[in-house]
């Protein structure tokens, strides 16, 4: 299938909107959520302790979450799609039994204790909510490769269908737990998770059944011209996962910085409503990345109109998010839509003004990296990530510990400079592929 084909701006729309409208939804977890839980008992911590629950458990998929754009780059016929399966299993299993391990209460007190310096309250929150979300490094991991699968048929909407599914069961499991039971509010947030992409997980399995029979019958090992091997797919691979793996880790980080910074109950509890209204206007870029690594074509013929689309939409979804954060609509989010108190929803104003433009620079390196793994050479969007990520804890340790700032206007600074770090650094490998 030669998605690339006739290529016009109508065609990436239609192709691009339903995994727009999965990362949307996707996005609607997070403020929800927190409305939830800032409407529950103890909110202050219970939200520390959503955030900090969270942050764990975006590091244990962050090793499998690239794999939907190896499975959209990457399966061809029998043998290429049966190898990545098999290598997708491996690292579920694997990455289920790293947290079990890190759940050890010896272990996880010792993280969360004695290196991030939690509230003991926070701690025991955060502990109980990470087994209820033991299942999800591996439940996402099965579910991204299918959506890759379905990326790759062309079938977009059946991915936003799966995500119809996780969103609506998280809804009305948190929703049940809120009013029937009286459990604490992070307790409540990660049963719905869980509950959410199980359901997902499922459903994409059983909607990707046909486009799976197309790989499996289609072709096989003799006749295939490009016999994927399982090396092949490691170095494919590991710049991406590690790529992942070291952007993921840097929330544990900051959330380790916020434990040493002033006003720091303050910051843990706020920062998770603001990623989440941040991840809303991000889900934009966050959803483009695949559209490009299908759409380029053989010859990326594909590349003047994906790049005039990503420019467009991306410049126009930042500026969306500066009217928010510069106006009485930042609020009105903070208090009547998350819950947040007078004093709570005063405080998240400022780290979301200086946080406002990261949408527009998210959209950028989405397209960057989408023309970088097109080409195979994934090592840069790797090295990209190392120097982010860098640049995070360097600016994190100067601005909490030299200059004591506020640990949320600390947090959101940082990762402010790491992302324009990562997006100059990609302009050259990014132009050597679109020159060559």
């Amino acid at each position: 299938m030669n998605n690339s084909e006739h290529l016009d701006y109508k065609k990436i729309l239609i192709f691009w909107l339903p995994l727009l409208g999965t990362w949307l939804m996707m996005s609607v977890e997070g403020p929800y959520l927190s409305a939830l839980i800032a409407r529950m008992p103890l909110p202050k911590y219970n939200l520390a302790a959503y955030g900090v629950a969270f942050s764990f458990a975006l590091i244990a998929e962050a090793p499998i979450i690239m794999i939907m754009s190896a499975a959209a780059a990457l399966v061809e016929n029998r043998q290429s799609y049966i190898k990545l399966r098999n290598f997708t299993n491996f690292l579920n299993i694997a990455l289920t039994g790293i947290m079990a391990l890190v759940l050890i209460p010896p272990v996880f007190n010792f993280i969360a204790l004695d290196l991030i310096n939690l509230p003991e309250k926070v701690s025991e929150l955060t502990h109980t909510a990470l087994i209820i979300l033991l299942p999800w490094p591996g439940t996402i991991g099965f579910r991204r490769f299918y959506q890759g699968v379905l990326i790759k048929s062309g079938k977009t909407k059946k991915v936003a269908y799966g995500t119809f599914i996780r969103v609506t069961t998280m809804s009305i499991t948190a929703f049940v737990l809120f009013i029937f039971t009286s459990t604490s509010g992070v307790i409540v947030g990660a049963t719905a998770l869980s509950t959410g992409v199980i359901f997902e997980a499922v459903a994409v399995r059983i909607m990707s059944i046909n486009s799976v029979k197309v790989y499996i019958s289609g072709s096989n090992e003799e006749d295939s011209e490009d016999n994927l091997t399982y090396s092949d797919i490691f170095k494919f691979y590991y710049p991406l996962a590690l790529t992942s793996v070291i952007s993921l880790g840097v929330y544990p980080i900051v959330t380790f910085f916020m434990g040493q910074s002033r006003m720091s109950l303050e910051s843990l509890a706020v920062l998770p409503v603001i990623n989440a209204l941040v991840f809303i206007f991000r889900a934009f870029g966050l959803s483009y990345q695949e559209v490009g690594i299908v759409l380029m074509g053989d010859k990326m013929e594909g590349y003047v109109k994906l790049r005039n689309f990503a420019v467009a939409v991306g410049l126009s979804v930042g500026a969306a998010l500066v009217v928010v954060a510069f106006t009485p609509l930042a609020g009105i989010w903070f208090r009547q839509v998350s819950g947040l108190d007078y004093s709570l929803a005063e405080f998240a104003i400022l780290p979301l003004q200086i946080i406002s433009v990261i949408p527009t620079l998210s959209f950028l390196l989405a397209f960057q990296r989408a023309v970088i793994v097109y080409s195979r050479k994934t090592k840069p969007v790797t090295y990209a990530t190392v120097l982010e990520v860098s640049t995070i804890i360097i600016m994190l340790l100067f601005l909490t510990q030299y200059v004591n700032m506020i640990g949320a206007i600390a947090a959101v600074s940082a990762l402010l400079t790491g992302r324009i770090a990562a997006n100059v650094y990609l302009i050259k490998p990014f132009r050597n592929v679109v020159n060559r």
